[in-house]
């Protein structure tokens, strides 16, 4: 069998496993793994532009810049299943309890959150309606810009995070199904497209919009990578949770960052 991942298969991955878009996944093996991590950020460009859409749309209606950024974050959350947010808070449980790593990744098995996932959760999600509000403030045009950069930036930490070198803390799960199969030059080339292509669309908001967007994808990664690598530290591995924190960790520093200035 090949070890080029092909189109087709990565993209059922993709979208069959981090959305609830209807698409049936014909493959689990590693080479569908690879290129489903790397099709992820095209997963967000489609997550990204629907919530997009749905806060405009409101905008129109005369719904206001905070009902729209409420409308934006939601929209991610209902088409992920909350996948991301659900590791967010597993991996904060995890993390805060300040247990073995044995213990810990019980603990993020769990059904219930606890306080530090229920802590993470309402800051997180403050935060993204705060950012997006105050974009959406600055003109509909950046509020969506900011809407699509943010989710496509979350799903390319997914790439990064699913690179050879970075092992699964434990077996089974869909965490150790995509842990170590993205060659490093593979992710770092898809880095490079998705900062290529936020400056490239950052360009029609002057030299501002550039320099906004270069930094917030980069300064995003940068986060990411380093909750990553506390991750690996701490747990040993990467696990289904660990990709979720990332994902939502990357996405609301590109919020943020797109927000000041």
């Amino acid at each position: 069998m090949s070890e080029n991942p092909t189109a087709a298969p990565g993209l059922r991955f993709a979208f069959g496993t981090l959305t609830v878009l209807p698409v049936a996944v014909t493959r689990w093996d590693r080479v569908a793994a690879r290129g489903g991590m790397l099709c992820a950020p095209l997963v967000g460009l489609v997550v990204g532009g629907c919530a997009a859409g749905v806060g405009l749309l409101l905008l129109f209606l005369g719904a206001g810049s905070l009902l729209a950024a409420v409308a934006s974050v939601a929209v991610p959350a209902v088409l992920t299943r909350g996948l991301h947010l659900d590791g967010l808070a597993d991996t904060a449980d995890g993390l805060g309890s300040g247990k073995p790593a044995e213990d810990a990744l019980r603990i993020m098995k769990q059904s219930d959150i606890g306080p530090f996932g229920v802590l993470t959760l309402v800051f997180v999600l403050l935060a993204q309606v705060a950012a997006l509000a105050r974009a959406y403030d600055d003109s509909w045009a950046w509020g969506v810009f900011a809407a699509v950069v943010s989710a496509v930036v979350a799903r390319l930490a997914l790439t990064l995070a699913a690179r050879v070198g970075v092992p699964a803390a434990r077996p089974g799960g869909l965490g150790a199904a995509v842990a170590g199969v993205v060659p490093l030059r593979w992710a770092l080339a898809v880095g490079g497209l998705v900062v290529a292509g936020a400056v490239g669309c950052g360009a029609m908001f002057g030299v501002g919009g550039v320099v906004r967007a270069g930094v917030a994808v980069v300064v995003a990664v940068a986060v990411a990578e380093g909750v990553l690598r506390r991750c690996v530290r701490r747990l040993g591995g990467v696990t289904g949770d660990v990709f979720g924190a990332v994902a939502e960790v990357a996405g609301v520093v590109v919020l943020v960052v797109v927000a000041l200035g």
